[in-house]
């Protein structure tokens, strides 16, 4: 069930109130600068659990820096990043990993000439004694795919057969899996993807959400992002330029804020 989120009269905060609830993930005031480059200047952003956050901006706005704050990759010059509250450093990954948040990047770092099963287990494959369990890599395979309602005919196919959406399907299953992950970061899940398997990669969205974990999307396509994202977060220059709820605001509305041209 969707959460009742409200908003204060201006679009500059990312932090709604939600009665009875708490972020799962909250940034406040990160900035990050490479060089004389200042990539982000006092960005706010919050997402909760079973929500859907699409996250847009031109080339060159934040998002990828912001999601590598969020996933561990870099480290926010200023700021604070909370989980469930309580403050929190990510110094690598793989302390964000810890904490339940998943990246799905564009290349899904797959194996094609391995198969579905095997690219799930990736790097940690389960032993018994001292043969890999790969009974249990086929049954655990199964039902994570299960739970996300794939179509994927087999776990005993290689990777490199697949469509570009089964694909996706695979990389968030591995990211699921190996840390029941419960904000899962996807940067352009549906590009280069034809009609229809980027359908099949927006129910894979929903189900997660249906499943109560949070998702960021990142994506160029406003279309997409309006079919699956409760709130739309706007980044411009390393700014935040607004924050939307899905159904109080357009298409239109947010290019206005991506370019900043609000008053055209």
């Amino acid at each position: 069930m969707a959460q009742e989120v409200s908003f204060p009269a201006t679009a500059e905060t990312a932090t709604p109130e939600v009665s009875g609830n708490r972020p799962l993930v909250e940034l406040r005031a990160i900035s990050k600068s490479f060089g004389h480059v200042q990539a982000l200047q006092r960005v706010d952003f919050c997402i909760f659990p079973g929500e859907v956050v699409g996250l847009v901006g031109d080339n060159g706005a934040g998002k990828s820096t912001l999601i590598k704050i969020i996933s561990g990759a870099y480290q926010p010059d200023s700021g604070t990043i909370l989980v469930d509250g309580v403050p929190v450093s990510f110094h690598s990954p793989r302390d964000a990993m810890r904490m339940g948040i998943a990246t799905v990047y564009q290349n899904l770092a797959l194996v094609d000439q391995r198969d579905v099963a095997a690219n799930i287990f990736l790097g940690r494959e389960p032993t018994r004694g001292i043969v890999i369990d790969r009974r249990r890599m086929v049954e655990e395979s199964v039902q994570v795919l299960q739970q996300l309602r794939s179509d994927i005919p087999s776990v005993d196919v290689a990777v490199g057969f697949l469509s570009g959406g089964q694909r996706q399907a695979v990389a968030i299953a591995r990211a699921v899996h190996q840390i029941a992950a419960r904000l899962v970061i996807m940067d352009e899940p549906v590009a280069a993807l034809g009609i229809e398997e980027s359908r099949k990669v927006l129910r894979l969205i929903k189900q997660l959400k249906a499943q109560g974990r949070a998702v960021i999307v990142i994506s160029h396509n406003l279309e997409h992002v309006f079919s699956v994202a409760d709130r739309i977060v706007v980044l411009r220059r390393g700014r935040l330029a607004g924050v939307r709820r899905r159904e109080d605001t357009t298409a239109a509305e947010i290019v206005r804020l991506i370019v900043g041209a609000e008053h055209l």
